[in-house]
């Protein structure tokens, strides 16, 4: 986990406000396992009705862009270690853990959303939506965005499809499949 990145710190508050037991992992270093070096997750995250979580926080603006022409597009691009690593991790952490993408996308104040949106953030003065897909659906599901810096993506339906707000895995142990279109 670095401090000093405002998703990461934003994330911790909000475990901190739920009063989620997690633990915040120095990602300073790399495990090695078999001469094998594993990207380090950012959290360790332990939710209500058992859920056992390893947890790469993804930062990402909304909307893109420039000011006098925004892109409105939630961007859902990881890199492949990322995913890779999520699952690594949460295969060595034993049954039961997931893994699990979180985007945190850092709204604009010129965004206007509903108050009742599930799981928007306040924290310093900044608006966050927590969403979340596990590393195992997004593999299934992840598209080469650059091989240059070997960046994978969904598309857009797909991850429509998947993503959830961060609560439905912290607070639930299983969600049923008609509450998985939940859309930022």
């Amino acid at each position: 986990m670095d401090r000093g990145n405002h998703y990461e710190a934003a994330f911790e508050a909000y475990l901190q406000w739920h009063r989620l037991c997690y633990v915040a992992v120095d990602e300073t270093r790399r495990a090695i396992l078999d001469d094998i070096s594993i990207k380090s997750l950012d959290f360790i995250v332990f939710g209500a009705d058992g859920a056992r979580l390893v947890v790469d926080v993804k930062g990402r603006r909304f909307p893109l862009g420039k000011p006098e022409r925004p892109r409105r597009v939630w961007e859902c691009w990881s890199t492949r270690d990322d995913v890779d690593g999520l699952e690594r991790w949460a295969e060595l952490s034993g049954p039961g853990y997931v893994g699990l993408l979180v985007f945190m996308y850092h709204v604009l104040p010129n965004v206007e959303l509903p108050d009742d949106v599930e799981d928007l953030w306040t924290w310093r003065g900044k608006r966050y939506l927590l969403r979340a897909v596990p590393s195992a659906d997004y593999r299934r599901f992840m598209r080469v965005r650059s091989p240059k810096w070997d960046t994978v993506t969904l598309p857009h339906a797909v991850f429509r499809s998947l993503v959830r707000p961060l609560h439905h895995f912290t607070h639930c142990s299983s969600t049923p499949a008609e509450e998985r279109s939940v859309y930022p």
